[in-house]
């Protein structure tokens, strides 16, 4: 059997990936760390348990979990949601500027390295939205807090990659690579204008055909098959496929009737390619680096706090919020996993020469994952919230 190996990787993952989120449930340890680490563990650097050329199919799977992450984010972005969530929009732009802005300050004061201090700045705006709603259920928490935060976490991660597509853009730009500076500009604004267009236009289609082909209820082959279908045309014309259906997401979830469908379609399938993901990004983790970067990690983990806190305070302000919303959101905002992780992959396979930018952020999101739910319940009890009866929002059908 040509491909038994193949097969019992994917089978022996999926296995572990169940296992991962019974044990992470237990010991209250993010399923994405487990899988992580047992990764980097089953690594040729570690034990050697698998062979490296298992790798080599790790830019499709990250290429596939993107594509439907990317238009996942663009269910966060309806109109309609934005426009009654204003508090929320204004504190969330705060939290992203102002991260990127203390990030970038910090990363090329220690690197003097400006495409990756670019990078960094536009990764380290993404959080982790299942963790931190995950706390407020469990706390049961309800009240002003608890509500503006978790409408900031369900849209920050689409600034976050809508801000990566472009600083992507400029990191490219300023690498050189020989390339005339008028030709990179102009790649960069076909690149980033042409998938919003790209994205729009298939999203149209998509948008109309939800739940024609049987009635009510879109099937999982139309989902999948737009998703898929943006994403490779992106790659073709060599435009971000991320951004692309980021922008089939924004749409469908504008002009579908029944927009929450296509997305909860594309939920039931990622599980088992999100467990691939993050599983090969820890086997592909570079454990010699991780030594040299010392002094660049804490100063970039320091720095994400700042941002957080100082961007959540400022974002209050501004939008009017109550004393407690603006001095305690910000620390709710830490955890950080799956969107993080897949920037910081695309930018290596983009920019190769800071490849160092993907054992970084692995470190740093084992360590947000860790304090960032802790630290989150402790701001809702704090707040007083805790106890009062965490209420989901209704989806729309």
């Amino acid at each position: 059997m040509f491909h038994a190996l193949d097969l019992l990787l994917i089978g022996g993952i999926m296995l572990l990936a169940l296992g991962a989120h019974t044990l992470g449930q237990r010991l209250h340890v993010p399923r994405v760390t487990l899988l992580l680490l047992v990764g980097a563990l089953a690594g040729p650097e570690v034990f050697d348990l698998i062979p490296a050329r298992v790798s080599d199919s790790f830019r499709l799977v990250t290429e596939l979990t993107l594509a439907m992450v990317g238009f996942l984010l663009g269910e966060r972005m309806s109109f309609r949601d934005l426009r009654q969530g204003r508090e929320a929009i204004v504190v969330s732009l705060a939290v992203t500027l102002v991260t990127a802005l203390l990030i970038f300050a910090v990363t090329w004061t220690v690197t003097k390295n400006l495409p990756a201090s670019l990078l960094l700045a536009a990764i380290a705006t993404a959080t982790d939205p299942a963790a931190t709603l995950d706390v407020m259920r469990e706390t049961g928490s309800r009240g002003p807090l608890t509500r503006v935060v978790a409408q900031v976490v369900a849209i920050d991660d689409a600034w976050g990659a809508i801000l990566f597509s472009i600083m992507l853009v400029f990191a490219e730009l300023v690498s050189g690579n020989g390339v005339h500076l008028y030709e990179t500009i102009g790649h960069g604004v076909y690149e980033v204008l042409g998938a919003m267009v790209l994205g729009i236009l298939l999203g149209i289609p998509m948008a109309w055909m939800t739940g024609r082909l049987k009635p009510g209820e879109p099937m999982l082959l139309e989902s999948a098959g737009f998703v898929f279908l943006a994403a490779g045309i992106a790659g073709t014309l060599e435009i971000s496929y991320l951004l692309t259906c980021m922008s089939l997401g924004i749409t469908v979830a504008n002009r579908a009737h029944h927009h929450v469908r296509p997305f909860r379609s594309i939920e039931g399938i990622i599980e088992p390619f999100l467990a691939t993901f993050f599983f090969l990004a820890g086997f592909g983790l570079d454990w010699e680096a991780l030594p040299t970067l010392g002094a660049l990690g804490a100063a970039y983990i320091v720095a994400r706090v700042a941002g957080r806190v100082l961007g959540g305070y400022t974002g209050g302000v501004l939008a009017g919020s109550v004393h407690t919303v603006r001095v305690r959101n910000g620390a709710c905002l830490l955890p950080q996993a799956g969107v993080a992780m897949g920037l910081a992959l695309v930018a290596t396979h983009r920019l190769p020469e800071v490849g160092f930018i993907l054992p970084l952020i692995i470190g740093s999101t084992v360590l947000f994952e860790l304090i960032g739910p802790p630290i989150t319940m402790y701001q809702l009890r704090r707040a007083g919230e805790a106890g009062k009866g965490y209420e989901e929002e209704p989806d729309d059908y």
